[in-house]
């Protein structure tokens, strides 16, 4: 059993990290991939925003009700404890990949950068805030946040250590380093068609709404730490707080 957990946690591993990584081709419309943001006809706006709308649906409620404790407790229940974070990281890249295949293009452009130099600096701009989000995540512990550390341990038959508070590198500036470089890779785009506008702006108003629960329970995990921590470091926009 630990070997086969083991197993399906690099699995899981492999499917979110691969989901991810297509998410972030997909929203920058590279052209060399199959589908990506700005690829396809529209069709029936209803159709498709409904189709959209599902998606985003489908989106929120696996992140969302996974990570809820009472969510995790009846999970152990059924599987191994420490598979529990690779269902979630499994199911995750699930998601992100039926979104990016199934997403339903609009008509019409918002914004059309036509100037060299602007085009060069928003997509690098767009490939800064991915890289800001991924190595965040190995600013905390990457291989605990996608379920490989639990497994790893779980095979070797060493305990989890107990969670702690650490206050590093992109963690210095701001609360939520993974979230601003999504938000950033995903604005940050030298053509804004309608169809990326409705996935950037659904993604974002997903996260900021996710951002408030996610609060809520690491001062519940933390307590003063995280409160005091709080209060010295903004949420997502990396400003000095003026002192009274």
């Amino acid at each position: 059993m630990r070997l086969l957990t083991l197993v399906y946690g690099f699995t899981a591993y492999l499917v979110g990290l691969s989901g991810l990584t297509y998410f972030f081709l997909f929203m920058g419309g590279w052209s060399f991939l199959p589908v990506h943001i700005d690829s396809g006809d529209s069709g029936n706006p209803l159709t498709a925003l409904l189709i959209n709308l599902g998606l985003i649906l489908l989106f929120a409620v696996q992140h969302s009700f996974m990570a809820r404790d009472r969510f995790k407790q009846a999970l152990k229940k059924i599987l191994p404890a420490a598979a529990e974070r690779s269902t979630y990281v499994l199911l995750s890249g699930a998601v992100t990949w039926l979104i990016c295949l199934c997403w339903q293009p609009f008509a019409g452009t918002v914004w059309n950068i036509e100037n060299e130099i602007l085009q060069v600096v928003l997509v690098a701009l767009q490939l800064l805030g991915w890289a800001t989000a991924v190595a965040s995540t190995f600013a905390i512990n990457h291989f605990d946040l996608m379920g490989l550390q639990q497994v790893y341990l779980n095979y070797t038959r060493r305990p989890e250590p107990s969670p702690r508070f650490a206050e590093r590198f992109m963690y210095r500036v701001v609360r939520h380093p993974i979230q601003l470089g999504i938000l950033v890779g995903m604005w940050s785009t030298p053509w804004m068609s309608l169809t990326h506008l409705l996935l950037s702006a659904s993604m974002t108003c997903y996260i900021l709404v996710g951002l408030y629960f996610e609060e809520r329970d690491l001062v519940a995990a933390l307590g003063d730490d995280y409160r005091q921590y709080r209060r010295r470091v903004p949420k997502l926009i990396p400003l000095p707080r003026l002192k009274n």
